[in-house]
């Protein structure tokens, strides 16, 4: 195994190690913040471009049952979840719905780099977030509303113009380099997945050293309500996709979609629409807690990957 490899499957350290630091030292990684976020999100979505194909897509046409029930757990499972244990943990009225909110809240491009990593069907994700982004803007507000009480506006407009920026033009990008310049893409396909491990983590500990007051005071139950959220989603996506499909990298990619959310755009919702700052904590704190359990599965589900190799379109 190479240094560059080494490295990559240690995505979990560099993601735990780094929100770590952050919560208590925030101003080590706040500085990347702003537009610096789409950029590295743009960077990332473009090296798993570069190893897709327009083929890549086409499989995925053969197989609609697999988008269209990663999306039904994406929606049913995770909502479900956080109203059960916002219940559960008995979290105060604005965490509560702070946990409802980011459970209602679609995947993220997040998902589509750990699937990269994973080496599951990145194509599947790809197709999974984007058309689950266009829906959040009906089923986020709708499910939020209805569990926690709650009415949200969602800019609509604002969900189209960050998925296109970030995830359609990129990787579009990066399926016309694949395409036309195979021998450089080759080249930079090595590199690609350690890029991709840099950007993602200083997206994460930038998100958690914005947040780090509020997450050191919000208490262990709050921690403990969002972390079993996450795990339960993963083994509850793979768990329903195993038996639904049968198929071990398509469980896998569900899995990885329906654990993480885009608590990014929980956060914005938060700010935007409740006045009660306690209310973005969640979000804040989901942010860290899907994004190493993902890695650590990414680092597992890499390694053996290959066994599976055949189960994808």
């Amino acid at each position: 195994m190479t240094i560059i490899n080494r490295l990559t499957n240690a995505f979990p350290l560099w993601v735990a190690g780094a929100s770590l630091i952050s919560l208590f030292h925030p101003a080590v990684f706040t500085w990347f913040s702003g537009p610096l976020i789409p950029v590295g999100l743009g960077m990332i979505m473009l090296g798993m471009g570069l190893t897709l194909s327009v083929e890549d897509f086409k499989g995925i046409l053969k197989y609609p049952m697999w988008v269209f029930l990663g999306i039904l757990l994406q929606y049913t499972i995770m909502p479900f979840l956080g109203w059960t244990l916002a219940r559960v943990f008995n979290l105060p009225a604005p965490l509560a719905v702070g946990l409802i909110l980011v459970s209602c809240c679609p995947s993220g491009t997040a998902s589509n780099v750990v699937n990269y990593l994973a080496k599951a069907n990145v194509p599947l994700s790809v197709t999974m977030t984007a058309i689950g982004t266009f829906m959040a803007v009906i089923l986020t507000p709708i499910l939020t509303a209805w569990l926690a009480g709650s009415r949200i506006e969602v800019d609509a407009w604002g969900l189209f113009l960050s998925t296109f920026q970030v995830v359609v033009i990129p990787i579009v990008a990066g399926v016309i380099f694949n395409r036309y310049l195979p021998k450089l893409t080759r080249k930079v396909v090595v590199v690609s997945p350690l890029i991709a491990v840099l950007f993602i983590t200083l997206i994460v500990a930038s998100i958690v050293g914005a947040g780090s007051a509020f997450i050191r005071k919000s208490g262990v139950q709050l921690i403990f309500a969002v972390f079993t959220l996450h795990a339960l989603g993963f083994l509850l996506g793979y768990l329903a996709a195993k038996i639904f499909l049968k198929n071990e990298i398509a469980s896998r990619t569900i899995s990885i979609e329906v654990g993480m959310q885009n608590s990014g755009l929980g956060v914005v919702l938060a700010r935007q629409n409740f006045s009660d700052p306690l209310v973005a904590i969640p979000c804040a704190i989901s942010s860290v807690f899907h994004s190493v359990i993902a890695s650590g599965l990414a680092s597992l589900w890499r390694i053996s990957a290959r066994r599976y190799s055949q189960d994808s379109p």
